[in-house]
């Protein structure tokens, strides 16, 4: 009777032991992917630009005597296009990258202009416009990431397609009223500025960016014969731009997943069989 009630406990806790040691160990929980800002994006932009084109010109005014001065074209219109870029992230804050952009414009102005010789006796008028049509961009990037949000600046060469029309409204510098002429001149200047991106998935994010950019002097010869500056009245004008700009524009990209290789499978915990 004493024997009978030693072993019964210790059966059953020998059995109990053995099936405590024969479950599998926890899995651990997964590890969630930390994001990253790495990878090739397409994405597109539109917003608002504002630029100034400070003219200086001189000439001969229809054989009347020197004559020249200077005037504004203050610009603006809406901007916007398409980008592609890529992003290296090598740690969890530091961003750097390379981006291209194309915009179109319809940054344009039109002013009249009074023309006078240098004693101040006005002889005329002139209408100027400009437009600024086509515009790209290849920029570097730097930017520090807090998780989502990506605070960056960007810099490069940019190019801009400009055209200028003159109105000899008066036949101030032709002798012939109502004569105009368009030049067309493709210029290469420098940009830079910075803004905020934010990732609202792991590939889709949207964006705010600001960038001024200076295209430098463009000389232009209206009314002129281009081998000679010859006008039809035995004079020349000269007119010499100075252009810059501004813009604000807000824009989205997708960012194509980067080829990483799958993390190793490890296999499940085996149970611990006791004998």
């Amino acid at each position: 009777m004493g024997y009978r009630f030693i072993f019964v406990p210790v059966g059953a806790i020998a059995i109990a032991g053995s099936a405590f040691a024969a479950e599998p160990a926890p899995t651990p929980p997964p590890v969630v992917p930390v994001f990253t800002w790495s990878g090739v994006y397409l994405g597109g932009q539109v917003g608002y630009a504002w630029g100034q084109d400070n003219v200086s010109w001189s000439g001969t005014a229809n054989n009347l005597g020197l004559a020249g001065g200077s005037f504004g074209e203050g610009q603006q219109g809406v901007i916007g296009g398409a980008r592609v870029g890529y992003n290296i992230q090598p740690n969890p804050w530091f961003v750097a990258g390379i981006e291209g952009s194309v915009d179109g414009t319809s940054l344009s102005k039109s002013v009249g202009v009074p023309l006078a010789d240098f004693a101040g006796d006005t002889f005329g008028s002139m209408t100027a416009s400009s437009n600024a049509g086509i515009q790209g961009s290849v920029r570097g990037r730097l930017g520090i990431a807090f998780d989502r949000i990506l605070i960056f600046g960007t810099g490069g060469v940019a190019v801009t397609s400009f055209n200028s029309t003159y109105f000899d409204t008066t036949g101030f510098f032709t002798g012939v009223p109502g004569t105009n002429t368009t030049l067309s001149n493709t210029r290469a200047g420098f940009t830079f500025g910075g803004g905020i991106e934010y990732a609202i998935t792991d590939n889709w994010s949207v964006q705010a960016e600001y960038r001024h950019s200076n295209f430098g002097h463009i000389s232009d010869y209206p009314f002129a014969n281009p081998n000679a500056f010859v006008l039809p009245a035995g004079g020349y004008v000269v007119a010499q731009h100075y252009l810059t700009e501004n813009q604000v524009q807000v824009g989205f990209a997708y960012r194509f997943d980067m080829m990483v290789p799958p993390p190793p499978v490890v296999p499940p915990a085996q149970p611990i069989v006791t004998k």
